[in-house]
């Protein structure tokens, strides 16, 4: 099952919480500021020196972990309007984790290899997720993504990932996906409602899980199992 198949409404840009700091959570602030000029736009930051660094600037700075920020005030899939993850976690899969810490058990599985070989360019991680990507080079930072032809090499692009991880079929596994919005070119973010879904997907699932966020050329991918305690 995948969240966000439809497009969206640039008007429903009023809020993003911006998870991270650091070069590529700059560019997304300030290409949103530019794009959306009414978007009230909060950074969340869990170095502190950072955040001194951007005490001057015209978003709303919170110093806090990212993954921990969410667990805290992420509590309605309405607000805010767009969450933008650019820190070196899967924050779909760590949200999900923190929300089930009362009365469920989480295992952490590793994605079987014949599962990985059969995606694009497969590398697992240290956390034991798995990140995927039609791309074997670096993509420019702005990229566009337009849906005829790869911004890099000119070549038509291949089918979107998103929908691809969506279709995976498998016995021992059933397949989540939450799909990532490009808002701005190089700038990806997650409907906060899609998350919930894929929450209460997790929840009423019968198998073993293969939780991923992606967009048309990129993705991560945690599996795991929940057990009730």
């Amino acid at each position: 099952m995948v969240f966000g198949k439809t497009s969206f409404d640039s008007k429903e840009m009023k809020k993003a919480w911006i998870l991270g700091a650091g070069k590529f959570g700059r560019i997304a602030a300030e290409a949103l500021h530019r794009k959306y000029n009414d978007l009230e736009i909060t950074i969340i930051e869990k170095n502190e020196n950072v955040c001194r660094q951007l005490s001057n600037l015209k978003y709303v700075i919170i110093c806090m972990d990212g993954i921990a920020f969410l667990t805290k005030n992420f509590k309605k899939p309405d607000e805010p309007d767009w969450i933008i993850p650019v820190i070196p976690v899967h924050v779909a899969f760590e949200w999900i984790k923190a929300k089930l810490t009362s009365g469920y058990r989480l295992e952490k599985l590793t994605v079987p290899d014949r599962l990985a070989t059969s995606l694009p360019n497969p590398c697992r991680g240290k956390r034991g997720e798995l990140y995927i990507s039609h791309a074997d080079f670096i993509c420019p930072e702005n990229c566009p993504q337009p849906k005829d032809k790869c911004t890099y090499t000119g070549m038509p692009r291949p089918a979107s990932l998103y929908e691809m991880l969506e279709s995976l079929e498998d016995d021992d596994f059933e397949s989540i996906v939450v799909r990532s919005w490009q808002l701005s070119p190089g700038v990806g973010g997650i409907k906060p409602h899609e998350l919930f879904q894929a929450l209460n997907k997790v929840l009423t699932g019968r198998k073993p899980l293969l939780l991923s966020t992606a967009c048309g050329c990129h993705g991560v991918m945690d599996a795991f199992k929940i057990s009730k305690q």
